[in-house]
């Protein structure tokens, strides 16, 4: 076996593999694991943290989730998942309702399969967004304005938040760029999470669909605790220790 504690490299190589695969380390566990001390644990998290692997939290560590370009390439990318948790997500809306659908990729993938037969009214911060929803002939869709952000694809400024706060929604499809069950909702960018803390409050219920490979995991700046968080719309496939904390969090969890 191993004597990681006289190989730091080996060790830190171990620690990066198990937050590739568990997005979630726990320092203790690592210590006994490794059969290292708790403080050797805390300098390599601290190390890795340095280089932007992880995050350090209280106890451990989360996986740093990397950017993944604007909203065209991301598109493209897992889009039979993607084209799953949309399903999933049409399927929450009620008939005469009023929902904000926010950018991102997954929300692209919602609009598209929302059904033709459904009364509704959207609106949105996304251009892309909008032509998908007037697709549907008994929508009725509101566009938010200002300039556009061209990584999310979206207007976040003051002019669409201004606009939003006129109205009330009884649902909201948040985006996010990562998600842990203890460091709730992030993003990479600050107009963003600005925007998005915006809409929450006029909102009664917050629905986040959320990718395999964003969970868990944390961005740069926060939005939301999971406490905040109504519906969380994920893959069953995820570990049952991951399903777990959320659970714990008492969010619904819908799976496609």
């Amino acid at each position: 076996m191993l004597d990681y504690a006289a190989f730091p490299e080996q060790r830190q190589s171990l620690i990066r593999q198990l937050l590739a695969s568990e997005g979630r380390v726990v320092g203790t566990a690592l210590a006994e694991r490794l059969q290292v001390s708790e403080h050797t644990i805390r300098r390599d998290l601290q190390e890795l943290a340095r280089e932007g692997v992880c995050k350090r939290v209280y106890g451990g560590a989360v996986s740093v989730v990397p950017p993944s370009g604007d909203l065209a390439a991301r598109a493209e990318q897992g889009s039979a998942e993607k084209a799953r948790l949309a399903a999933a997500c049409a399927g929450l809306v009620k008939a005469g309702s009023c929902i904000f659908i926010d950018a991102g990729s997954t929300n692209l993938a919602f609009a598209h399969a929302l059904p033709d037969d459904l009364a509704f009214t959207a609106a949105t911060n996304t251009p892309a967004i909008a032509v998908a929803l007037m697709a549907h002939p008994l929508c009725e869709v509101i566009m938010l304005g200002g300039r556009l952000q061209r990584q999310t694809g979206g207007s976040v400024g003051i002019t669409a938040q201004q606009q939003a706060a006129q109205i009330y929604f009884d649902q909201l499809f948040l985006g996010g760029c990562a998600l842990d069950a203890d460091e709730g909702l992030t993003v990479f960018d600050y107009e963003d999470a600005a925007f998005k803390k915006a809409m929450i409050v006029r909102s009664d219920e917050v629905i986040v669909a959320m990718t395999a490979e964003k969970v868990p995991g944390v961005a740069r700046h926060h939005v939301a605790a999971c406490e905040e968080i109504a519906v969380l719309v994920m893959e069953n496939s995820l570990p049952a220790t991951t399903l777990a904390a959320f659970k714990e969090k008492n969010i619904r969890l819908v799976h496609p």
